[in-house]
C-alpha cells in the first residue's frame, strides 16, 4: 500500500529545472537533511488551521528554517491545495 500525500513533491525530468517556489526544494533538502515530501506533509496539515505566515513562523522557530525556504514550502503547498 502506498502512502497518500495531500500535496506531492514535484519530480522533474532529468535536466529539467524546477520553477517558482519549487526551485528552492533541492537546497531545502540539502540544508535541512529531510526530504521535501516530509516538509510538504507537515505544512499541509498545519494549513488546515493556521494562516500562511503562522506556518512560515513555525517552520522558522521550530525547525530553524530560513524565511525564504519556509515561505517557498508554504506557498507551494497553498497553491497545490487550491488546485
Amino acid at each position: 500500500m502506498t502512502e497518500q500525500h495531500r500535496v506531492t513533491a514535484p519530480t522533474p525530468s532529468p535536466g529539467e529545472k524546477l520553477k517558482g517556489p519549487a526551485s528552492y526544494f533541492p537546497s531545502i533538502e540539502k540544508t535541512y537533511g529531510r526530504p521535501v515530501q516530509e516538509w510538504l506533509d507537515l505544512v499541509a496539515d498545519r494549513l488546515d488551521s493556521q494562516r500562511h505566515m503562522e506556518v512560515v513562523d513555525w517552520l522558522k522557530s521550530e525547525h530553524g528554517m530560513g524565511h525564504g525556504h519556509a515561505n517557498a514550502i508554504v506557498a507551494y503547498v497553498k497553491a497545490k491545495l487550491a488546485d
